[in-house]
């Protein structure tokens, strides 16, 4: 373990090139891992023949699976290996992490880089009931360091039990001080709070079954309503129970393989008593018991939330089925203007026919759904990746490309005020939104792997385009010839990538007016 730093935590892209910047949260910040378990990856990849094997498997053509799996800290280092592995790409070769008492690895941001690659589902980290090791990072280094050292030569069989009780009753004490008030939501400094999160699927065993849990917070909450113990065990029993249990996961490996194989996770109750029962069983699988009242709210609310999730997906799935309609009369509309005269932007900035005046309800209706869909992510209660789902990227890609012209053109014909749409607080956050979900896909395998455009989009790539255009003649007029010069560039650019659609070009457009008049400069 390393313990530079309160918790030992580093960016993974830390003195090597091995991760790529992808790996980074929603806000753009790099992931944070922990540096101990990360030297060591970069120790295997530098100086075994683990890389030219991998190399090897990649370049296969057959497809075929692949199963990292490691117990303890070498259940971490393999999640790390598995995540190397997944940015590599190989299509045809599917990857699978499966962790025994692994510590946790990875920060939030670890979790939303994984979540938006559509990788949560391919680790799965096996936890016995009082294993104290996945817990253990919680707590801050100096808080384990020295009942850590004092337990070790347990662990590796050179001394007894007997040994170490006063060091196991410390270690389990300080992780257990600082993973209720993780658990609990307890007011504190965020800062002084380990950067650990959970990814992937947590197993929770005990000799009875297994439970699964995807939600992060859950997973936290179980974490420390699971190492409790039962009613009447001692303190004593508990911190024994702690140390012991991590070195022996051959004994639920039966009940592993079992849940695996048969599907024993209980889901998708048909009534409120099967519901109940459900949450009771899965409980007393993993050996806390229906009357510990904490944990039964944490893990009903987790599958509430997600019965919840899956609702309103079904719902927004037939929605958007509906609304497709008024995105096809949008269509239509920009048909009629695609050889002649003005374009579609220019003639809906008059709104002088009744056909403008139907698709302005069309525009006002999807701008309505699209925005109760942006507000169901962001009070997550949609499916933890429902903005990585491509079905919903590239319906809302189409959505926005088609009708933002239409929000622009309707700003600068009422012209309420002379501010830029360009402006945060003048552009619909809906659009901000469904932008950042097309730029994230692009930073995944299937983004970087588009090729070049042979022809011009059928709907200008950047949605803004028409108000960056209303900018530029302002500039024009104003005389203002350093932003007429970038937005040349910008035009040029656009051309040159094909990324502009040709009713742009159309001899009366707003666009080629533009033009004439800066050519004449």
């Amino acid at each position: 373990m390393v313990s530079d730093g309160r918790y030992g935590e580093c960016n993974i892209q830390n003195e090597n090139t091995a991760f790529s910047a992808c790996l980074k949260g929603d806000d753009a910040e790099p992931a944070l891992v922990h540096k101990g378990v990360l030297k060591i990856f970069l120790h295997i990849l530098q100086s075994s023949d683990f890389k030219d094997q991998m190399e090897r498997v990649s370049k296969q053509k057959k497809e075929q699976a692949i199963i990292f799996a490691g117990h303890s800290i070498g259940g971490a280092v393999a999640s790390l290996a598995t995540l190397w592995f997944l940015e590599k790409r190989a299509r045809n070769i599917s990857p699978f992490c499966i962790t025994f008492g692994s510590p946790l690895v990875g920060d939030a941001r670890l979790g939303e880089a994984i979540g938006r690659e559509d990788w949560s589902g391919k680790f799965c980290h096996v936890v016995s009931k009082h294993d104290i090791v996945p817990r253990m990072l919680l707590a801050p280094f100096e808080s384990i360091m020295e009942p850590l050292k004092a337990i070790m030569p347990y662990w590796q069989n050179i001394i007894g039990i007997d040994s170490v009780q006063e060091a196991c009753r410390t270690l389990l004490s300080n992780v257990l001080m600082f993973i209720s008030t993780i658990a609990n939501n307890y007011p504190g400094h965020s800062g002084l709070r380990s950067p650990y999160k959970p990814f992937g699927t947590y197993m929770f065993c005990s000799g009875r079954g297994a439970a699964c849990i995807e939600d992060s917070e859950a997973v936290l909450k179980m974490l420390h309503y699971t190492i409790q113990g039962e009613e009447g065990m001692s303190s004593d029993q508990i911190a024994v129970d702690c140390i012991s249990e991590h070195t022996g996961y051959e004994h639920i490996l039966n009940v592993v393989t079992d849940y695996i194989l048969n599907a024993t996770q209980i889901a998708n109750f048909l009534s409120e008593d099967s519901f109940v029962m459900g949450i009771a069983l899965e409980l007393e699988a993993v050996g806390v018991g229906a009357q510990n009242q904490y944990a039964r709210i944490a893990l009903t609310k987790a599958r509430e939330l997600k019965n919840e999730q899956d609702k309103n997906n079904e719902k927004l799935n037939g929605e958007l089925s509906k609304r497709q309609s008024y995105l096809a009369e949008v269509e239509w509309y920009k048909g009629l203007y695609k050889v002649n005269g003005p374009s579609y932007y220019d003639v809906f900035k008059q709104l002088s026919n009744k056909k403008d005046f139907h698709i302005d309800l069309a525009r006002k209706n999807l701008g309505s759904f699209w925005d109760d869909i942006i507000e169901k992510v962001e009070k997550h209660v949609l499916p933890i990746d429902f903005q990585f789902q491509n079905k919903w990227i590239n319906a809302g890609t189409a959505y926005r490309r088609l009708v933002e012209p239409l929000d622009i053109a309707d700003h600068y014909r009422s012209q309420k005020s002379n501010k830029s749409y360009l402006l945060d607080e003048i552009r619909p956050h809906r659009y901000v939104v469904l932008e950042r979900w097309l730029k994230e896909k692009d930073q995944t395998r299937i983004g970087r792997d588009k090729k070049e455009r042979t022809k011009f989009a059928s709907l200008t790539l950047d949605s803004c385009f028409w108000a960056r255009l209303e900018e530029a003649c302002k500039a024009l007029e104003n005389a203002q010839l350093k932003e007429s010069l970038e937005f040349e560039d910008y035009v040029s650019k656009m051309i040159n990538d094909r990324s502009v659609s040709v009713d742009v070009f159309l001899e009366e457009s707003s666009f080629m007016e533009w033009w004439k008049r800066y050519s004449h400069l």
